[in-house]
């Protein structure tokens, strides 16, 4: 079987799936869920409440549509977001005006637990709550010949693991199979990573930077795979791109957790056949190999946030940066103004990893950026508005960037993970099938 990984998280490139269609593969499988994606889809879904899907999944849609028309390849997604249902009607509705017949679009639902709240001891002002789920709704989507399957909260490499177990008839107790389709979604998972994107390595030695490539795993029947990517892009599948995605998001590789299994990356080998092709074989499942709970994520309202951000050059930069942020505090502290957390740092000497100048160095130049949270917009919005006295009555040299005073009051979600047993969840998950 060959996959596709198409797509990395919400908002990532198009094109590069052009390559991967036309080179032939069995899936087309866009993964386009992060954490902090599902509190933008949430933003979108308190503005209008037939959103809280990605809405790029269209786009995705008229590019696989004549290879799904014509039997070359499915396509599974996970862009339902915290909306799955309105993403299926949105794909149904981009399918018609395309003229598409005879296309079976399946939805996967019940990842929301909030009907659950109370006895899931979640917060009563909680605004989704979502669950992780595996890959066997999906099975049962394939298996009941959908095309097209559109997920909420799905696990990222149980897209990829779902078509596996579909296609190879693997048993859901065949735990070394299925960690071994879990570490194939984990490297198709973020798109364009595997094949040499955002790669710490050499990357300067991409043979086409401008024609990014996408990555496919041809995987036989045992779960062994070949990692590639299509012929004439750019990117690079090497030993060390591979084993550096084996380990993003890892905190013990030796037992990484799905929905599914349990899945110890220590017990793999990989081997680079070169011409951008390495081989992944030998994977087991750790010990114990499935989990009794799904991970969940639950969103709650936190206040709102402001920013501001002023560039001041040498001489004296990190100085005048520093006099500014002091005289934003001080004015809000003046007015009253109900601040519930600052926070401040200093591009060029100290945003990222603590000191980045030698002491005694006075940096050529300083971002100060000064963010604060208050429990209201009103309140947000009103320490910007001293920013503007700075600039003929502050240090001298201001400049800005970006949008201005900080682009006015944000409102800040929270999220947190939690445990929730499989059984609550599985008993209100549900697969519907529509044909077009």
């Amino acid at each position: 079987m060959r996959l596709g990984g198409g797509q990395g998280f919400y908002g990532d490139g198009h094109r590069p799936v052009d390559d991967l269609l036309a080179a032939g593969i069995d899936y087309l499988i866009c993964e386009a869920l992060a954490e902090l994606t599902l509190a933008i889809l949430q933003k979108d879904r308190q503005r209008d409440e037939s959103l809280g899907y990605a809405r790029d999944l269209p786009l995705y849609l008229q590019q696989a549509m004549p290879y799904l028309l014509d039997g070359r390849t499915r396509f599974i997604t996970n862009a339902g977001g915290i909306n799955p249902v309105a993403a299926g009607r949105a794909v149904i509705g981009a399918a018609r005006s395309m003229g598409a017949s005879g296309l079976k679009v399946a939805t996967v639902v019940g990842d929301d637990v909030r009907p659950r709240a109370a006895e899931l001891g979640l917060p009563d002002d909680a605004l989704f709550a979502s669950a992780y789920l595996g890959a066997r709704p999906i099975v049962e989507a394939l298996e009941a010949g959908a095309d097209v399957v559109i997920t909420g909260r799905v696990a990222d490499a149980s897209l990829f693991l779902a078509p596996l177990v579909h296609e190879f008839g693997w048993a859901w107790d065949d735990y070394d199979r299925l960690a071994a389709g879990v570490v194939v979604g984990h490297l198709l998972e973020c798109s364009g990573q595997v094949t040499g994107g955002n790669y710490s390595g050499r990357w300067w030695e991409n043979p086409d930077p401008m024609r990014i490539a996408f990555p496919i795993a041809t995987v036989e029947s045992d779960g062994s795979a070949v990692i590639s990517k299509p012929p004439d892009t750019g990117g690079m599948v090497t030993f060390d791109t591979v084993r550096e995605q084996l380990l993003y998001e890892v905190h013990n590789p030796a037992q990484y957790f799905s929905p599914d299994v349990v899945a110890d990356f220590t017990s793999l080998t990989l081997d680079d056949l070169g011409d951008d092709q390495v081989r992944v074989s030998g994977t087991r499942a750790a010990d114990p190999p499935s989990p009794d709970t799904y991970k969940g994520l639950v969103c709650t309202p936190a206040g709102y946030a402001g920013e501001a951000r002023l560039v001041y050059p040498w001489p004296d930069a990190e100085a005048k940066a520093r006099a500014a942020l002091a005289f934003l505090r001080k004015r809000a502290e003046e007015n009253g103004v109900p601040v519930e957390e600052w926070h401040e740092e200093y591009f060029g000497v100290n945003a990222f990893g603590g000191s980045t100048v030698p002491k005694d160095f006075e940096p050529p130049e300083v971002i100060g950026r000064l963010a604060w949270r208050t429990a209201d917009k009103e309140s947000a919005g009103r320490v910007a508005g001293e920013v503007g006295v700075l600039g003929l009555s502050g240090p001298p040299t201001i400049s800005g960037m970006g949008r201005g005073r900080g682009g006015g009051p944000s409102q800040l979600l929270a999220v947190e993970a939690f445990y929730v047993d499989k059984k609550l969840v599985d008993d209100q998950v549900r697969v519907e099938v529509e044909e077009v």
